[in-house]
Order: structure tokens, then C-alpha cells, then sequence
């Protein structure tokens, strides 16, 4: 605190050294703790004694000379040099010919004299690709109407909510059809918004997350290697049509997380790689500073510019986009030296082992920073191994984060369905092991893009049996999602069971809805939702082992699981029973705690999703005959893979 004292009371005594990054921006940026460093770094118009114009700034400490180059000046390299603010390597302009809407570069002469053409790190807009040039945007003047979801989120427990998450890529969830001189037939960002809160009402999922946001050269990356953080990608439209898109959501009660890519960054030349002729951005050594795997660089977490640009990056998203929370990507790669390394090809830290060190700060600083400041809003980590603490508190060495994606539970629950009913007997452990670490941390249950491509097929490919076994195995499968413990994720299109794995340069095949078993699965779909959302047993004790019991986990012969949800007030608990053969069993006992009457609110045979359609009773009275060591149980016709919930 002094030495923040003593940084305000320098900046005062004398002249600021920049004309507008003064001493204490140099000294916060130098510490990493310039949380809105964005509203100085870029361009900004701005009126400067008197003149209209726009304000420049980058940084790039290694280079020897940087210009503004643009339309404002027909690119000349020459026309407008900056001006270098030592020692924090700081370059600025102010050039009254710019104007919103200009595009423009930073001309950067290397030490070894090479010039470089670099987009702005810090850049708001972009030009459409394949341009690569930054575009002047003003993004203060937004009007925004969200003020109540923004109070109503700060006061807020998301433990304790319910948080079923609806991932959308926003190229190939629907495109218009093409005309001439539109080759990719994108909504709007204002488009997506209305189509997507209608759909999303309907359906019952309470947030969406989107895929490849922040500005990207390649649309085959779906937006995972960035080359404007700041800036909303321009497929889609413009910065203000963003906010737009933010803000409908939130009129509508709908929350919105971003995919959030610090893991690496591309080696395009206008991007950050060797951003001013030597490794800025990334670390130095390519043994921690690429990554084999994918070709791309790897932040250096031990530069606190670096850190700040990251953090600050995320506090923009959060801040000036009002986003709800962030999908950290490949949170291992950065946590693990040798993540996707051989030996030979990784350093290890200065103990001798394979954490980076300097990356788990950086996630503690993150997570404390963009939480503390911003009630009720998420961080999730999509972490694949089981590094500990995830999500647990930064003061007890855990790395803060909101949530967990549940990968473990992913691939055990993916591995079982697509099993041959037969042999799901010998692997009954694939659906029960979860529960032995669901309280390790706060997780989300997903089924996520990740696991409908290259060659993993689509969710209702994935599982056995002719046409008509597919769709209700997957009925059973979604429901064995929504009852077990956890926040939901599900991928765009496998709600109507999209046969075609996804590809980004098609949309969805909607046109299936037209069949009569994708719109029951549809229904069915959009019916758990609903149940989920409107029932607390489902998720207001989501991380407390009392929302849970098993009523039998070891059924293996009949490969039927039981178990009940219970929520915190006790008013709302449900029993589900799901069959995951083709068996269907008449003489079904079900063994309960309570001598109460217990009443069918799901039954996936009813005729709308698909089943057969046989009447079953509405209400069900247990009686004092011991079964699954409970006291009391009652008979239910459970059909081939049968789902029977019960509220009580």
C-alpha cells in the first residue's frame, strides 16, 4: 500500500512521462495488478487539448522502433511514429486523423531490423478474416438494460442454483441460406440472441455457453487459437451487436459464459508470437514456450505484463461484456510442464517436478480477482486429470475455481452406453464410480463439442442397437445425466439426437425434426430440463453428499440403478429407476425410505417420447416389506429401458 502511495504521489510531483500512461499505470502494469489495462493499452478515441482524435498504445519492450500504421494514413510505416515511455516499454500515439472504423497495425521494427505487421494486442475489432488488421472501435457507449440480473447474480449462491448450460457454436448452430457474395451465412450477433432465447426458453437450459468469441484466423480452430482477446469476433457483427446479444440474455433470464482460451495463442504473423521480434508474450525456452501437440505458443505466467494481460482479459469479458462466467480451456496444459511432452522435451521447475509453478499463481490470482469483484459470476475449469483442490479455496492451496468439468465421469458414463446392453453387467462400476469422488469438487457433468468430432460420433451414434434402441438408450442415458449430482452441459444438437458428428462449416440438421423420433427425443429432452429447473432435490444439494442416495448401486445382473435426490428442505426429493437393457422386468420391487405415496412424474415410456405408451398408475403406495435395505418398497412394471421417476 505504501509503495502504491508513493507511485500516486510520484505521478503527481512530476509530469507523467506518457501522455496519458502515467507513472502508476507503468507501476500497476509492472506488478500485474492493472486490472483494467485495456482502457489504456489499444486504441481509444479520445479529445486531447482540445482535439478530436484517437489514443494508441502498445506494448512491446524489445523492439526498436513502433509506428501507427492505417487508413488514416494510407499505411504509411513513417507517418506516425510513437513515442517509447521507458522503462516499462510502453509505446503511444495520439493521431487526430483516426477515426472509428479505421483500420490500422502497429509497423514494429525489431532489434535485428526485421518490420513486423501486428494486429493490436488490445484491439476491440477486428477486420473480418482473412483480413488480419485491427479495427478503431468505440465500446463505451452501449446502452445497457441489465442492471436487475446483474444485482439479482452478485446475491446469488450458484452452488445452489440450478445450472444447465446449452454450448453453442454460433457459425453452424443455424445459417441462413446463401446469396451471392455471402459465403458463410452467419446470424448476427442480434439474430443468434432472438433465435437463441426462444429456443432456449422452450427447452429449459438456464445458460448458454459460446464457442470462439474472442477473434480467431481459422474457423477450423471453433475460436481455441486467438488472436484478439479484446475483441468479439466480427463473423458475427460488431462490438455493440455483442452487448446486444449479452444484454437480450440477461432480459430474458438467461446466462452467458464464454470459452476462454489463456492455455496458447497462434504463430500467425499479425498475431502475438514474437510480438516485438522476440518472445513477448510467450516464453522464451520452446521447451516451455510451444506446444508440441498443437504448433502454437504457450504464455509465460512468470512475466507479470503477461499475467496482467490475461487477467485484465478476463475482468473485460466479465466487466465491459457483462458475461456471466468463463469455460477456462486446457487448464492441465498449463498446469503440467510436460503436458503433451516427451522426455527431452520439457523443463522441469526448481524442484525438480512437472507443475508450473508460476501458472497455479497465476489461476489463484485469476479466480480471487475475477470472483471477489464480481458476485455470482462462474469460473469453470475444463481440467482433464485429478489435480487436486480445483475448485477449493485459494488460501488453502487450491486454485479457486467455481467449477470442474467432470471428465472422469464423462468418459466412464460415454464408455458404458456404448456398450452392448449384454456385456453392461460386467461394467456396472463405469456408472457408479463417480460417486466415490463426486464431492472432491464442484463439478459440472458434460457432453461437450469435444465429444462429437473426429470420429467419436454423435451422442445417438455412440449408442448400440437398431434405430428404435438408440433413442431410448440415450432417453436412459440423458436421465441417468440430470439425476446424478452435478451442473449440466450438453452440446447443441445432440438434444434432438443430431445423427452427423458436428462440423463447424454446416449447421445443425434441424431438418430431422421433422422425423417423428428426434422431435419425441426433443421432448423428452426439453422435459428433463424443465424438471431439472423447476425441482431444487436436482440441485440445490449438487456439492453436499446429504442430495444423495443410492437406493441399489450393485444391480449389476439387471443393469438397473436407483437412487434418490434430496434437497435441502426435504419437501422435494425424487426417486429415479433406470434400465439400461432391453429386458423389461414386470415384477419390479423397489425398496424407499418412507411409507408415503409415490408419484410417477416421468415415465420415458409414455407414448409423446416415444415409448409404447402403456398406462401406468399415477400413484404408487409403499408398504412395510424390506427391499434394497429399505423398510419399505412397491412393484412397478419397469419396460426396456424403462426411466421412472417418482417425486415424494
Amino acid at each position: 500500500m505504501a509503495e502504491k502511495k508513493q507511485a500516486k504521489g510520484t505521478a503527481k510531483k512530476a509530469e507523467n512521462k506518457g501522455l496519458l500512461f502515467g507513472d502508476l499505470d507503468q507501476y500497476l502494469f509492472g506488478q500485474g495488478t492493472h486490472y483494467d489495462i485495456y482502457k489504456k493499452l489499444g486504441a481509444h478515441p479520445q479529445k486531447i487539448e482540445g482535439k478530436d482524435g484517437v489514443y494508441f498504445a502498445v506494448w512491446a519492450p524489445n523492439a526498436a522502433d513502433v509506428s501507427v500504421i492505417g487508413e488514416f494514413n494510407g499505411w504509411s510505416e513513417k507517418a506516425h511514429p510513437m513515442k517509447r515511455i521507458d522503462p516499462i516499454g510502453v509505446y503511444e500515439a495520439f493521431i487526430p486523423e483516426a477515426n472509428v472504423g479505421n483500420l490500422y497495425k502497429y509497423y514494429i521494427t525489431a532489434k535485428d531490423g526485421r518490420g513486423l505487421y501486428k494486429a493490436d494486442p488490445y484491439g476491440n475489432q477486428a477486420e473480418v478474416r482473412p483480413g488480419t488488421a485491427s479495427r478503431i472501435a468505440e465500446i463505451n457507449n452501449f446502452k445497457w438494460g441489465d442492471s436487475g440480473w446483474i444485482t439479482k447474480r452478485a446475491q446469488t449462491n450458484q452452488d445452489e442454483q440450478p445450472v444447465s448450460i446449452y454450448e453453442v457454436h454460433p457459425g453452424s448452430w443455424k445459417k441462413h441460406p446463401l446469396h451471392d457474395g455471402d459465403e458463410d451465412g452467419f446470424y448476427n450477433y442480434k439474430e443468434l440472441a432472438h433465435a437463441l432465447v426462444d429456443y432456449i426458453k422452450e427447452m429449459g437450459y438456464t445458460h448458454v455457453e459460446l464457442m470462439g468469441i474472442a477473434e480467431h484466423p481459422f474457423d477450423g480452430s471453433w475460436g481455441y487459437q486467438v488472436t484478439g482477446y479484446y475483441a468479439p469476433t466480427s463473423r458475427y457483427g460488431t462490438p455493440a451487436d455483442f452487448m446486444y446479444f449479452v444484454n437480450y440474455m440477461h432480459k430474458n433470464k438467461i446466462g452467458v459464459i464464454l470459452d476462454w482460451v489463456p492455455a496458447h495463442f497462434p504463430k500467425d504473423a499479425h498475431g502475438l508470437a514474437e510480438f516485438d521480434g522476440t518472445s513477448t508474450y510467450e516464453y522464451a525456452d520452446p521447451k516451455k514456450g510451444e506446444h508440441p501437440d498443437w504448433g502454437t505458443k504457450v504464455f509465460d505466467f512468470g512475466k507479470s505484463e503477461v499475467k496482467n494481460f490475461l487477467i485484465a482479459n478476463a475482468l473485460f469479458w466479465v466487466e465491459q461484456y457483462h458475461v456471466d462466467g468463463l469455460r477456462v480451456d486446457a487448464v492441465a496444459s498449463i498446469l503440467y510442464l510436460d503436458y503433451g511432452r516427451e522426455n527431452g522435451q520439457w523443463l522441469p521447475n526448481k524442484f525438480g517436478g512437472n507443475k508450473n509453478l508460476e501458472a497455479i499463481e497465476f489461476f489463484k490470482h485469476l479466480n480471487t480477482v475475477v470472483l471477489g469483484r464480481n458476485h455470482g459470476t462462474l469460473m469453470i475449469a475444463e481440467e482433464s486429470t485429478a489435480w487436486p483442490k480445483v475448485t477449493g479455496k485459494a488460501e488453502e492451496d487450491g486454485l479457486a475455481f467455481s467449477m470442474k468439468w467432470n471428465m472422469g465421469w464423462m468418459n466412464d458414463f460415454l464408455e458404458y452406453m456404448k456398450l452392448d446392453p449384454y456385456f453392461r453387467q460386467y461394467n456396472h462400476h463405469k456408472m457408479t464410480f463417480s460417486m466415490t469422488y463426486a464431492y472432491a469438487e464442484k463439478y459440472v457433468l458434460v457432453l461437450s463439442h469435444d465429444e462429437v468430432v473426429h470420429l467419436k460420433c454423435s451422442m445417438i451414434s455412440k449408442m448400440p442397437g437398431q434405430y428404435d434402441d438408440k433413442f431410448a438408450n440415450l432417453k436412459a442415458a440423458y436421465s441417468f445425466m440430470i439425476g446424478h449430482p452435478g451442473k449440466k452441459l450438453l452440446f447443441m444438437g445432440q438434444e434432438f439426437a443430431q445423427f452427423q458428428e458436428w462440423s463447424e462449416a454446416r449447421e445443425l440438421d434441424w431438418y430431422l425434426l421433422g422425423e417423428e423420433r428426434h422431435a419425441q427425443m426433443q421432448h423428452f429432452v426439453k422435459t428433463l430440463l424443465h424438471l431439472y429447473k423447476k425441482t431444487p432435490a436436482l440441485y440445490d444439494h449438487d456439492y453436499d453428499p446429504n442430495g444423495f442416495e443410492w437406493v441399489n448401486a450393485n444391480d449389476n445382473e439387471r443393469s438397473i440403478f436407483s437412487f434418490i435426490r434430496h434437497s435441502q428442505n426435504g419437501k422435494s426429493n425424487l426417486l429415479f429407476v433406470i434400465n439400461f437393457t432391453p429386458v423389461e422386468r414386470k415384477d419390479y420391487r423397489v425398496g424407499v425410505p418412507r411409507r408415503k405415496q409415490y408419484k410417477l412424474i416421468l415415465d420415458s415410456n409414455a407414448k409423446e417420447f416415444g415409448g409404447t405408451g402403456k398406462i401406468q398408475p399415477e400413484t404408487f403406495k409403499a408398504v412395510k416389506k424390506e427391499c434394497d435395505g429399505m423398510p419399505y418398497s412397491f412393484g412397478y412394471e419397469l419396460p426396456a429401458y424403462g426411466v421412472a421417476v417418482f417425486k415424494f
